[in-house]
């Protein structure tokens, strides 16, 4: 599942995950799930219709991640793979950070960061006018509904529901080769 709030320029999305690191560092060995939750650049492009028309956005450059995942096989409400990314490389996070008030208080320290939008972008090497003039307000103003989105999806991935295992996929059987006249 995956929520987004959108303001001028930038917008936050937070969804479940279930992932299992291929390389992982020592001590992170094994499948973590939770929710991730991105601070995003927002592309507004131009109305595809009418004036009438929906205009298309786009969730755009990542500028800030928090994930608040747990080992599967762990104590649930252990938060003990709850990490962030302060900053990008373009579309790739840099190392994990793992500090004490993060995994001690995920939801408040989350709520805390969304709060102050200057420092995220200033933090990530991004410009002030990476935001819009108002986003910094709009974001502080909906961090609790932000937060609160991230509960229900914590308590539905601790239920279950989500952030599971994908599906094993039964094996493909090759496509038969097609030959049409003419095509050589």
């Amino acid at each position: 599942m995956l929520y987004a709030f959108g303001f001028e320029r930038v917008g936050v999305v937070a969804g479940d995950l279930y992932f299992v690191d291929p390389r992982p560092a020592k001590g992170q060995e094994g499948a973590e799930h939770g929710v991730r939750v991105e601070l995003r650049v927002l592309e507004r492009g131009p109305l595809k219709g009418s004036i009438y028309s929906a205009q298309p956005i786009e969730v755009g450059l990542p500028v800030w991640r928090a994930d608040l995942l747990e080992t599967v096989d762990g104590r649930p409400g252990s938060f003990d793979r709850t990490h962030y990314h302060p900053v990008f490389r373009d579309w790739n996070p840099t190392s994990r950070v793992f500090t004490r008030e993060l995994s001690a208080d995920p939801l408040g320290w989350l709520g805390e960061q969304l709060a102050d939008l200057d420092a995220l972008l200033a933090a990530a090497g991004f410009p002030p006018e990476t935001a819009g003039p108002d986003d910094a307000d709009h974001l502080r103003s909906a961090a609790p509904e932000i937060v609160d989105a991230t509960r229900r999806l914590l308590s539905q991935v601790r239920a279950g529901h989500l952030g599971r295992a994908p599906e094993a996929q039964p094996p493909r059987e090759p496509a038969p080769a097609v030959i049409r006249a003419g095509w050589l």
